[in-house]
């Protein structure tokens, strides 16, 4: 058989090949599991809609108690309340844990898919470039030459160009699975996050029924002839409150205040940025023990001055922290040889300011909107508002205003490392800050508002 016909034939099978694996990338084992899926997430979402609807219910129950004068039955009211809303939370949530169980396994299928159909293309592809660059070898006088008929020619000529559109359609389909595979795998983080964070919901809400069930039982034991009894609680509750209240919050660099103030500035902070007051506190809880050199330089009896620790002008450095220190001190009317900073940590530049940690060009790039909150212009970086407000601002630009577990573990890392926040070994500072959340959420911030 001649060049000319063993070649065509080549040419028509591949150009098959193409066509078939370069099909539309309709994945059908994913599209059943999804259709499969989609009338029980429809009852998922039906069940959970009516869940909500009790939650809000037991949520009212609860404003409504709460407006009541203090008293026993007020009392052991608000606590089935709490333990109701928080068992119906923990049902929504497991619904909400099931559908993206769910949802994950489809996203996984799709990439599975996604991932063996690039892989077929690829080696189809690989071999439509071999056939091209051997029909490429041939000069056109030697093609001629090699024609029984002109006709044979062109019908050559006609396949060639068929493969070099089969060819590019197929590179067409790599290129279009690649982005598919890669906006899955987006999704599917996603996905995998909010099951983290409704997981870890779900652990609060049992909290939450623990210890209202233990106030409930020490209530009930009170009967309603032992009003002296019940007394003494209410004052136990007081006390508890107003200790809390007027716990020192400790800020690094300045003098300590009550918690109630911090609490206080933090929640006008949240209330700006969408913050929850518990996640700033614990940044700044954080932030006020990171080790012994912290917040050791700069002041009278340190040999180390805000020169010695500071990138400046002169120095190979991404940042001049050296003359925006200077004009920040110009400005408040401070002596810059006196301020008490940060030293150096790790073979790095030290020179971060007040509780919050700022250095100077950061700062420099968030007074205005600090100011904005505070009013105080310009704002002072240990200035224990000022630090907590900037700090809600800073975490707002990380992504902690989404809420959630994972957004605020993401916001407190990128907040201690900055681009280096994914390196396993900065995982701690996340977990320390979340651990300090929980602590002043449920142990502070709750008893509270009681």
């Amino acid at each position: 058989m001649g060049f000319t016909k063993i070649f065509r034939r080549k040419i028509a099978f591949f150009a098959l090949v193409a066509v078939i694996v370069g099909v539309s990338p309709v994945l059908i084992s994913a599209q059943t599991t999804v259709s499969a899926v989609a009338e029980r997430e429809a009852e998922l979402r039906r069940e959970l809609a009516e869940l909500e609807a009790e939650i809000e219910k037991q949520q009212e129950i609860l404003r409504s108690k709460q407006r009541e004068s203090v008293s026993l039955e007020r009392d052991i009211a608000i606590l089935n309340a709490r333990i109701e809303e928080a068992k119906l939370t923990i049902r929504a949530k497991t619904i909400r844990i099931n559908g993206l169980t769910s949802d994950i396994g489809v996203k996984t299928e799709i990439i599975g898919d996604l991932e063996e159909k690039i892989e077929k293309n690829k080696s189809s592809l690989s071999e439509l470039i071999r056939r091209t660059n051997e029909y490429d070898d041939y000069s056109l006088l030697e093609l001629l030459l090699s024609q029984e008929e002109m006709s044979e020619f062109f019908a050559d000529a006609d396949s060639y160009f068929t493969l070099q559109s089969s060819l590019y359609s197929l590179v067409q389909n790599v290129k279009n699975n690649k982005n598919a595979n890669e906006n899955e795998r987006n999704k599917l983080d996603q996905t995998r996050k909010a099951e983290i964070d409704a997981r870890v919901d779900v652990e609060a809400e049992k909290r939450i029924i623990e210890k209202s069930e233990v106030e409930k039982k020490k209530l009930l034991a009170i009967s309603k002839q032992e009003e002296s009894a019940y007394e003494k609680v209410l004052e136990e509750r007081q006390k508890k409150a107003a200790s809390i209240r007027s716990a020192l919050f400790a800020l690094r660099d300045t003098a300590a205040i009550p918690f109630g103030e911090a609490l206080e500035y933090a929640t006008k902070a949240s209330g700006k940025t969408g913050v929850r007051p518990a996640f700033i506190l614990a940044i700044l809880t954080q932030e006020s023990n990171l080790g012994e050199n912290v917040g050791t330089c700069n002041r009278p009896q340190d040999t180390k001055k805000w020169r010695d620790i500071m990138p400046g002008p002169d120095d190979n450095s991404w940042r001049d922290d050296q003359t925006v220190f200077q004009s920040l001190m110009d400005e408040l009317g401070f002596d810059p040889d006196v301020m008490p900073l940060s030293c150096p940590y790790g073979g790095g530049w030290g020179g971060a300011m007040g509780p919050s940690q700022f250095i100077p060009t950061t700062w420099q790039a968030y007074k205005s909107r600090v100011a904005k909150v505070t009013g105080h212009n310009p704002p002072n970086p240990w200035n224990p508002e000022d630090a907590i407000t900037a700090t809600s601002l800073y975490l707002m630009d990380l992504g902690a205003d989404k809420g959630g577990y994972s957004a605020e573990l993401e916001a407190a890392l990128r907040y201690y490392a900055g681009s280096n926040w994914n390196k396993p070994q900065n995982a701690f500072y996340g977990r320390q800050v979340l651990a300090h959340a929980e602590d002043i959420q449920e142990n502070m911030i709750d008893p509270l508002n009681f």
